[in-house]
């Protein structure tokens, strides 16, 4: 009883620590959404600019992720975890500065310099707070994945907004500076309470790992999902501005309906996905599908005949979000199981390097999708950019989908085989009992 308390104890402080990062990190990144690419704009950056600053975030988190997942045993999941939050918030205030800086290449090599160092901080955290808590619950991995996803959606649900209205009402310092601090108060919190897990080093790399097809196929879907994603930073927030003409404060609340309804869906998807794991492959397939379809509905796009309204692009982004849930919660497991499958030790060794190869996955769609979206953005508008968009999650939906078949197909064949195997050494038996 004492074990069990004591493990229980672990378990709750790591679900506090990985939920206070989901949720820091996901406020601090979505508050540029509503109000950043105004003020780049005025600051002399294009728009095509603004997409690379937003892009070179993903790229970093990228690299970062790779060396981060190979070395966590190394560098030590707790060290890395408060460090990366540490260097975060602090960055996060520095942003809230930029305005002092001088317009032109000045203004924007420091939008490059801030988001860069963050992404290296952030993929640190993320990485070791995803090895930790796959290491704290071996079992229910997909349903705490799914509830902590709440945290995150719940710092995208509160981030537009309230930067909208801080950045309304006080300028452009206040939104950064206020939330770098939350994130600065909770990094003492996580020294004290946050477990420290041991492990061995491991003997398999990210390039085994990706070799196997299932886990190629999947990092492709994560690389989709992000890039899909990553495309709104730059692009819904002018898009809603110039259609609508809302205030910035309002604009926020748009990207409410997206992030509210990905929060309330994904502890049920991570719950479903647990209790009945078969289902994990179709709930990828059917959610990629379905993302592709409220990408054509966003604009919406031209070849639709669609009027734009305010109240159906709301709509499409909370069908997005449902969907979102859907293509992400499961992949974690999905990899995991398939790594484990293939002879890859269980331990936090096999989880750093599925933690970073997730983040690697979802780095190169979060570059790709934001810089490819402001280019996109400026030289065909935001109804045929987003089509486009929407093509990547068709194209990840049904190649899983014909994977996921025949994988069915050649499990069905090899068990009908070892039956018919199986049926001719019984009959072998019996034939020289009778002798």
């Amino acid at each position: 009883m004492e074990t069990s308390r004591r493990l229980s104890r672990e378990q709750i402080f790591v679900l506090i620590s990985t939920a206070s990062i989901n949720l820091g990190s996901m406020m601090c990144y979505s508050i540029l959404g509503p109000f950043f690419p105004k003020e780049a704009e005025k600051k002399g950056a294009s728009n095509t600019v603004i997409g690379m600053i937003f892009g070179c975030y993903a790229l970093f988190d990228f690299l970062a992720s790779l060396v981060f997942g190979k070395y966590l045993v190394h560098i030590g999941a707790k060290f890395m975890f408060v460090a990366g939050m540490f260097v975060s918030g602090a960055v996060t205030v520095l942003f809230g500065l930029l305005d002092q800086v001088p317009e032109g290449p000045v203004f924007i090599a420091m939008c490059f310099l801030l988001r860069i160092t963050d992404a290296i901080s952030f993929e640190a955290a993320i990485t070791a707070s995803s090895s930790i808590l796959a290491k704290a619950f071996p079992n229910n991995v997909a349903t705490v994945l799914g509830s902590l996803e709440t945290f995150s959606g719940l710092g995208l649900v509160l981030g537009p907004p309230l930067g909208g209205f801080l950045y309304q009402s006080f300028g452009y310092e206040v939104p950064f500076i206020f939330l770098g601090c939350i994130v600065l108060l909770m990094v003492p919190l996580n020294m004290c309470i946050l477990p420290n897990y041991e492990s061995d080093k491991g003997k398999h790399s990210f390039w085994k790992l990706i070799a196997l097809p299932k886990v190629a196929f999947l990092s492709f879907v994560i690389t989709s999902f992000s890039s899909c994603f990553g495309f709104l930073d730059p692009t819904l927030s002018l898009f809603v501005l110039e259609k609508f003409n809302l205030p910035a404060g309002y604009v926020g609340l748009v990207f409410l309906g997206l992030a509210l309804s990905y929060a309330i869906s994904s502890p049920l998807v991570g719950l479903l996905s647990d209790k009945m794991p078969h289902l994990r492959k179709w709930l990828l397939v059917f959610g990629n599908l379905t993302l592709a379809g409220c990408y054509m509905l966003l604009g919406p796009s031209p070849f639709l005949h669609i009027k734009s309204q305010l109240w159906l692009l709301v709509l499409i982004l909370v069908i997005n979000g449902i969907s979102a849930g859907m293509s992400l919660i499961p992949i974690f497991p999905e990899i995991l199981s398939c790594a484990h499958e293939n002879g890859f030790e269980e331990g936090l060794s096999t989880l750093g390097l599925v933690s970073g190869l997730f983040g690697a996955m979802w780095s190169v769609g979060a570059f790709v999708g934001p810089t490819l979206g402001g280019f996109l953005y400026e030289k065909i508008g935001f109804e045929w950019a987003a089509a486009l968009q929407g093509l990547w999650a068709l194209t990840s939906g049904l190649v899983m989908g014909l994977f996921y078949l025949l994988e069915h197909l050649r499990r069905r064949r090899r068990s009908e085989l070892q039956n018919i195997l199986g049926t001719e050494e019984e009959r072998t038996a019996l034939l020289s009992d009778e002798r």
